[in-house]
């Protein structure tokens, strides 16, 4: 609960709902008239729960506790990067260590495009024995090109590939002009 509004009005009152007899008690309506105000702001909350679970409508203080809900991590993110990165983040760790999740991921933080290159591949054969596709090395390029250099940070970039990359994988991250 968010707190509670002076003459919050609930659209549920109790004193008409209940029997006749205590529909003319003064006492007993004062009481449900307490308890209304106590529960108007319960009600409305709850009434407005998808709005506040919904990062493009939430307050801005719940956006970071949605952001603990989904694993991301907001240090100093501008406000509407952050709402933008919460709404993401379940699709960006459902592909988390795959080409496409590493080119989202980085889409999502930075607003980039970026090039990934990797060295695994699939493919079939019907002869037996045939030469597979990539190398046998494991490596990850990501390349960024940006028109000032200085709206990266690349340290910040680099630690993004290593925390959405296969683990084994080693990388290296280039920003170019």
């Amino acid at each position: 609960m968010r707190g509670t509004l002076p003459g919050l009005a609930t659209p549920f009152p109790l004193g008409p709902g209940l029997p006749g007899l205590y529909q003319d008690d003064d006492l007993v309506q004062r009481l449900c008239a307490a308890l209304d105000e106590v529960l108007a702001p319960v009600v409305t909350t709850l009434d407005c729960l998808p709005a506040y679970l919904d990062p493009a409508t939430a307050p801005a203080d719940l956006v970071d506790w949605l952001a603990g809900w989904v694993g991301v991590a907001l240090d100093d993110v501008p406000p509407a990067r952050r709402r933008r990165l919460v709404a993401t983040a379940a699709v960006v760790h459902r592909r988390r260590g795959t080409l496409r999740g590493v080119r989202e991921a980085l889409t999502a933080w930075f607003g980039v495009a970026a090039e990934v290159t990797e060295s695994g591949g699939a493919a079939w054969s019907a002869e037996p024995g045939a030469a597979l596709p990539g190398s046998a090395e494991p490596f990850l390029l990501v390349r960024i090109r940006v028109a000032d250099l200085a709206t990266v940070d690349v340290r910040r970039v680099d630690a993004l590939v290593a925390a959405v990359k296969p683990a084994h994988v080693p990388h290296r991250v280039e920003v170019v002009q």
